[in-house]
């Protein structure tokens, strides 16, 4: 596991030891950003489900400015925290021992923004479209922002959830990755 493009392109990453997480392999994560960047010119990135903080770290390498990990798993925090030393992204992150519906609930009382939010919670214990409510409620998705959820591909997401707008949708063997984002961008266009 290591980090794909940007300024830390070819670090490795730590992984979490055992198996109650999955990372996301390089191989999607490089479609991920290409279908929503590939590169970006600031901005926030929210990972509710930061694992070992790949994804996350991988925007921060390709130019958000700050990163918010939140992770319930005690291993996880550590090597997520782990991995930011060693890509020097301490000081543009925070990082959460928390569940997920606990920390989103914690961000929106700081009214904060993000052009991107990670979704990548556990396929066993699947609450997408809960969590996709909460960030539409609370409108923390930037206009122009998009919300990136990873599930099994036996899960079908909504086309709409509320405002938000299934964007795009891939799969990748077992691995899903739909793509939301807010209706009314850009006048409702299919493409950025």
């Amino acid at each position: 596991m290591r980090v794909v493009s940007g300024t830390c392109k070819g670090r490795p990453l730590k992984a979490v030891s055992g198996t109650g997480t999955r990372p996301t392999t390089d191989k999607v994560k490089e479609s991920i950003f290409n279908m929503i960047g590939p590169y970006f010119d600031g901005g926030q990135v929210l990972d509710l489900f930061a694992g070992s903080g790949g994804l996350a770290i991988e925007a921060l390498s390709r130019g958000m400015e700050k990163a918010i990990l939140v992770d319930r798993d005690y291993q996880s925090f550590q090597t997520v925290k782990t991995n930011l030393e060693a890509c020097g992204f301490t000081d543009c992150s925070e990082v959460y021992k928390n569940d997920a519906e606990r920390a989103l609930k914690a961000i929106i009382k700081r009214s904060l923004s993000f052009s991107l939010i990670l979704l990548d919670p556990p396929y066993k214990q699947q609450k997408l479209v809960k969590l996709l409510e909460m960030i539409h409620d609370a409108k923390i998705l930037e206009e122009s922002g998009v919300i990136v959820c990873e599930h099994g591909n036996d899960v079908v997401l909504p086309e709409n959830v509320n405002d938000l707008v299934k964007w795009k949708h891939e799969n990748y063997g077992i691995i899903s990755v739909s793509i939301f984002r807010w209706g009314n961008t850009r006048g409702g266009q299919e493409e950025l």
